[in-house]
């Protein structure tokens, strides 16, 4: 039968902890309604993490595997799983048993509401504040007040999507974090629900504070896919017209002094300055127009549409 449900993980590293989460998943899966897989994605492990999984596959007959020809990121193994994923809808978690497996069937629970998008929430973290708790609370308000997507946990890897507004989506970079944002642009419905959160009990983590500029890089990202993704021209449009306005209103007033007074503007940092904002916001223009022909070309050779259908009805 074709799996309801699929249960992506990406594993890099994870000798230790994954016997133990395979064998807490396989309760869990005995106690759903309905028929489930679990897709393990190797990012590319240099430990025992691979031989576990080819050894588990003989064990758990719900258990799929995909192991990366080296490591290529988080984003790129969830983009793997999700990809590879049956189910109608897809669970994404950890590999390293912070996250509760026992949690899944309330986020099951919540998408039969009718919700797109359920997103756990770490409420009572097991991390180290200063490292991990405060900068994540940080990025967490940060996030939500630019993209208006309003959830208190961003990093959590427990979440649960319907398949059609996850699939397809390009995950790259880093942008895993970001796929509430992600899906909010096809329109989804998105609630969180409170879920448990252990302290790490293998290895060490892989992530750490200087992750913060990542952050913000891919932040102004999602700000530009949410305002302008289909619009460009309006982006680098107002920038360069604000920017040749300043140039062009100071080159007259240069002007008028030279003409007028007669003073010798040729020495003045102020005529380099005006150029320099009249040259970059002519230039800024040219590439808002490059960037909306870009996109049209492809909206329209790729046959995608810039909408979502939630419903069709007779």
């Amino acid at each position: 039968m074709e799996p309801a449900v699929s249960i992506v993980i990406p594993a890099y590293n994870e000798e230790e902890a994954l016997p133990l989460l395979l064998e807490k998943l396989d309760s869990v899966i005995r106690s759903l309604p309905h028929p489930s897989e679990v897709v393990v994605v190797d990012d590319g492990s240099r430990d025992r993490t691979p031989q576990i999984l080819k050894e588990a596959v003989k064990r758990y007959p719900w258990l799929r595997v995909f192991i990366l020809r080296r490591n290529f990121g988080q984003s790129a193994a969830l983009t793997c799983g999700i990809e590879n994923a049956r189910g109608k809808v897809i669970v994404t978690l950890d590999a390293d048993l912070q996250n509760d497996p026992e949690d899944i069937p309330r986020l099951l629970e919540k998408i039969e509401e009718g919700y797109d998008v359920v997103s756990g929430w770490r409420r009572e973290r097991r991390d180290p504040f200063l490292s991990r708790r405060l900068p994540s609370r940080l990025a967490n308000w940060l996030i939500g007040r630019i993209t208006g997507v309003k959830i208190h946990d961003y990093g959590c890897t427990l979440k649960a999507y319907r398949r059609e507004v996850i699939q397809g989506i390009p995950i790259y970079g880093e942008l895993h974090r970001f796929i509430p944002v992600l899906t909010d642009l096809r329109g989804a419905m998105i609630t969180e629900i409170p879920v448990r959160h252990h302290p790490r009990r293998f290895g060490k983590s892989k992530y750490g504070i200087s992750r913060t500029y990542r952050v913000l890089l891919d932040l102004f990202l999602m700000f530009f896919f949410q305002r302008f993704a289909t619009r460009p021209l309006h982006f680098f449009g107002l920038v360069g017209l604000v920017l040749s306005a300043l140039g062009f209103s100071i080159e007259l007033y240069l002007s008028f002094l030279k003409l007028v007074y007669h003073q010798s503007i040729g020495q003045r940092p102020l005529l380099l300055l005006g150029a320099l904002l009249l040259i970059t916001g002519v230039n800024l223009l040219g590439t808002g127009l490059l960037a909306e022909l870009l996109v049209r070309t492809y909206y329209e050779g790729s046959g995608r549409k810039i909408y979502s259908v939630r419903e069709r009805l007779p």
